[in-house]
C-alpha cells in the first residue's frame, strides 16, 4: 500500500524524528550526570567513568541533535557511541557474550544506533538550525538534490 500524500510531510517528520531522538538521548545524559530522575542503574555513575563519558556525550550531543546543529556529525558520533554501548554494556556484560538484545537488554542501544545512523545520512530536516544556516536545504541533503 502506498501513501503518496504523506511524502509532503517528510521534511517536517524528519525534523520531528531528529528532535525526539535527541530528546531521548538527552534524558539519558541528564539521568546519568544529574541523577534526575533517580534511576537505580545510574545511581553510582561517576563523571570520570565510561558511564560518565557516555552521559556527557548524550547530554551535549543530544541537545545539539534536538536543535539540529551539526546534525549529521552529531548523529554519526552518537551512532558510534550507541554501538559501543551495545557491545561493551550489553553484549559483553557477563562472562559469556549474549548477542540477543532481548536477553542482554540492548534493544534501545541498537535502535538508537541505527536511528542516529539514519540521521547522519539524511540530515536534520527542514526545521533545524542547520537548515536555518543554509547547511541543509531539504530533508534529503545533498544526494537528494542530484
Amino acid at each position: 500500500m502506498d501513501f503518496p500524500y504523506l511524502s509532503r510531510f517528510q521534511p517536517v517528520l524528519l525534523s520531528l524524528f531528529r528532535f525526539i531522538t535527541g530528546l531521548l538521548l538527552f534524558q539519558y545524559g541528564v539521568a546519568k550526570l544529574f541523577k534526575f530522575p533517580a534511576v537505580p542503574m545510574f545511581a553510582k555513575v561517576e563523571l570520570l567513568s565510561l558511564y560518565g563519558a557516555a552521559g556527557t556525550l548524550e547530554l551535549v550531543l543530544g541537545g545539539l541533535l534536538m536543535i539540529g546543529l551539526f546534525s549529521r556529525l552529531t548523529a554519526f558520533i552518537l551512532s558510534g557511541e550507541m554501538a559501543f554501548a551495545y557491545f561493551m554494556g550489553h553484549m559483553f556484560r557477563g562472562e559469556t557474550p549474549v548477542f540477543l538484545p532481548l536477553l542482554n537488554g540492548g534493544t534501545a542501544a541498537i535502535l538508537f544506533c541505527f536511528a542516529c545512523l539514519y540521521l547522519a545520512a539524511s540530515g536534520g530536516g527542514s526545521i533545524s538550525v542547520d537548515a536555518a544556516m543554509g547547511k541543509e536545504s531539504d530533508a534529503g541533503g545533498a544526494y537528494a538534490r542530484r
